[in-house]
């Protein structure tokens, strides 16, 4: 698993969204990026996370910021997420986990004593030169927007 620090350079990725739409990290370069991961859409962490996100929209637009979530869902499954929740943003599909990965965000998980390697909720900050502004490994559904918020803020 990837050890990311503030400061590093954003590992690039292109995947596809919930449309089957190509999408690549650097299209967005000179605009600060919140990038999330989250195992399994429309279930209740990862609704109560994108929901949050949804919902900090203005704050986010106000300072130009772009959030990508990013889950091993297929495209299909994404957009029936962003229907059901109206969620508005990108969701990127990754089922080979490949920029989890580089991510750190893929690693050891347990569920009733049983191990498994799975989506470690994560969150990032990218700034608008593609560097690491804020690392949020093993956050919280509800952590999310503070915190990235709290760094978003101090771009």
């Amino acid at each position: 698993m990837a050890n990311l620090q503030i400061g590093d350079r954003a590992p690039a990725f292109t995947l596809l969204d919930q449309h089957g739409e190509k999408v690549r990290l650097t299209s967005f370069k000179g605009r600060p990026v919140v990038v999330y991961f989250y195992p399994k859409a429309d279930t209740p962490g990862c609704t109560t996370q994108s929901c949050a996100l949804r919902d900090a929209e203005p704050d986010l637009a106000a300072i130009d910021a772009v959030v990508i979530g990013i889950s091993p869902d297929p495209p299909s499954r994404l957009a029936a997420f962003d229907d059901k929740y109206s969620l508005g943003f990108t969701l990127l599909s990754d089922p080979e986990h490949v920029v989890a990965e580089a991510w750190g965000a893929w690693g050891e998980k347990t569920l009733y004593g049983r191990k498994y390697m799975g989506i470690v909720r994560s969150a990032f900050v990218v700034d608008a030169a593609g560097r690491l502004a804020g690392v949020f490994p093993k956050i919280s559904p509800k952590d999310t927007v503070p915190k990235t918020a709290k760094v978003l803020a101090g771009l």
